[in-house]
């Protein structure tokens, strides 16, 4: 970790509640600077607009006391001049105009054509009068003029001006700018106070708000501390409202029963297992230390037999207890092979030993049948389904292999007694036995059909005993797999 990444951690919230009000403040904040800047650009425009029809009504009042001959007064609420063609001095001013540039004639410029620039730049006064805004002057400031033509008034009224019979009079009135930017910064500055108050509101309240939304969520975390592996029989409280948080709390207990299911199947395993082997480990060492007490009286060869038996029946539920293991952990293959199901049951068939008592096993098939899948775990499947058979059949099995639709269907068929139709799911748990089984010396090691609906599953396939008047049908039935032929 870099020094920059440990500033930005040391300064960044940890909380979400701290987050939450973060983000809920910083979204406020950019949405109230686009209000503000709105707001700023309008309150000034409409400003800007009532001080420019305050100039325009000076304007026409300065007109109209000039038409009658009557020099207008200084004292007027925003600066003015009057200006006229063959006179070095102003006709009249007033608001101010005298203090942008004193100890001149006239500020404004005598008309010379129609009309006059709507900006004029006025004159820097350093020593400016309090009653005029000093920024003011020194910039370019938005202006409005009329012009009067003195051959349009009587001569008395000409003579009253103090212009000549041909003079050309402009009248200018100076928008002023200051009292859009006063009320404009009045504005800025009520707007920040306002913004900065809501800011802090609304942080706060998204931080309460959030803060109050995660007691639930607290609530479930410190129950989910205490639960442990070997105990995960807690269950948190599930909020009466249906919101997030009752999905999240349903959702935590379904989880927390499934890790109690499992811990369960686990220590049941695990006792089935240690039960399962302490069996073949009693017969084995109850045998050796009789051998070795009265070695003049142990008939050798059947002690060896015995332990040998006892020994294979270890070593068969060792190997299938590491293939449950691999099983349960392991994913299935990313690129399975094809392989014909026909053609293995068919050499299985052919291949099984069937010395222990006559029975006679067939496969009956009329069309190979391709599944993908491991050759080994199938041949595996069918091996357990088919030693199953074996110990429970009378005089026959029967292997029938078909394609129906977008499936490969097997079923092993025996003419033994059957299985109950309530224990029709529960011969496929671990290290279960009906009571019409075969004893553990020749019963097997209780495994097998559990094996077999796992590699089952393993192929996106299923297992299952289907119901039969005779004897028990096993049915299996594995996603097809498409031939060359057929694409």
């Amino acid at each position: 970790m870099n020094a920059t990444e440990s500033r930005r951690r040391w300064w960044w919230p940890r909380s979400v509640r701290a987050v939450a009000a973060l983000a809920a403040a910083s979204t406020a904040a950019v949405i109230l600077a686009g209000i503000g800047w709105w707001i700023h650009r309008d309150v000034h425009r409409q400003n800007t607009q009532i001080a420019q029809e305050q100039a325009l009504d000076q304007l026409g009042t300065l007109v109209d006391q000039l038409k009658e001959g009557v020099v207008p007064p200084r004292r007027s609420a925003v600066p003015y001049e009057v200006v006229a063609t063959g006179r070095r001095t102003a006709v009249a001013y007033g608001g101010g105009m005298d203090d942008f540039d004193p100890g001149t004639h006239h500020v404004m410029p005598t008309p010379v054509g129609q009309g006059a620039p709507n900006f004029v730049r006025l004159p820097v006064n350093r020593d400016y009068n309090s009653g005029l805004r000093g920024d003011v002057a020194g910039g370019t400031h938005r202006v409005m003029s009329a012009d009067i033509k003195a051959d349009e008034l009587s001569s008395d009224k000409i003579a009253a001006l103090g212009v000549a019979a041909d003079a050309k009079l402009r009248v200018y009135v100076v928008v002023l700018p200051y009292t859009a930017d006063e009320n404009t910064k009045i504005t800025d500055g009520v707007l920040l106070r306002a913004g900065l108050v809501g800011l802090v509101l609304i942080a706060a309240a998204v931080y309460f708000a959030v803060r109050t939304a995660l007691r639930p969520v607290e609530a479930i975390r410190v129950l989910t501390a205490s639960v442990t592996a070997s105990d995960p029989r807690e269950r948190v409280t599930v909020p009466a409202a249906g919101h997030e948080i009752t999905a999240l709390a349903t959702t935590i207990n379904t989880t927390l029963q499934r890790l109690d299911s499992a811990a369960t199947r686990q220590r049941r395993f695990v006792a089935d297992a240690a039960h399962e082997l302490r069996s073949p480990l009693t017969t084995l060492l109850a045998s050796l230390e009789v051998a070795l007490a009265y070695p003049e009286r142990t008939d050798w060869p059947t002690a060896v037999t015995t332990a040998a038996r006892q020994t294979r029946r270890l070593q068969a539920l060792a190997e299938d207890l590491l293939l449950l293991a691999r099983l349960d952990t392991r994913s299935p293959t990313a690129e399975p092979e094809t392989v014909d199901v026909t053609a293995l049951a068919s050499r299985l068939a052919e291949q099984y030993p069937l010395t222990e008592r006559p029975l006679t096993l067939t496969c009956d098939s009329t069309a190979p049948a391709h599944a993908h899948g491991d050759p080994e775990e199938y041949e595996r499947l069918l091996r357990n389904l088919v030693d199953n058979a074996a110990r429970h059949a009378a005089h026959r099995i029967q292997i029938t292999i078909r394609n129906q639709d977008d499936w490969v269907v097997l079923t092993v068929h025996d003419d033994g007694p059957g299985v109950p139709t309530e224990d029709a799911e529960r011969i496929f748990e671990r290290f279960v036995r009906l009571d019409d089984a075969r004893s553990r010396d020749q019963g097997g090691t209780g495994l097998g059909l559990a094996i077999a609906r796992d590699l089952a599953h393993r192929h996106r396939g299923t297992l299952t005993l289907t119901p039969r008047t005779l004897g028990a049908c096993f049915q299996l039935r594995l996603p097809r797999a498409s031939t060359p032929a057929e694409k």
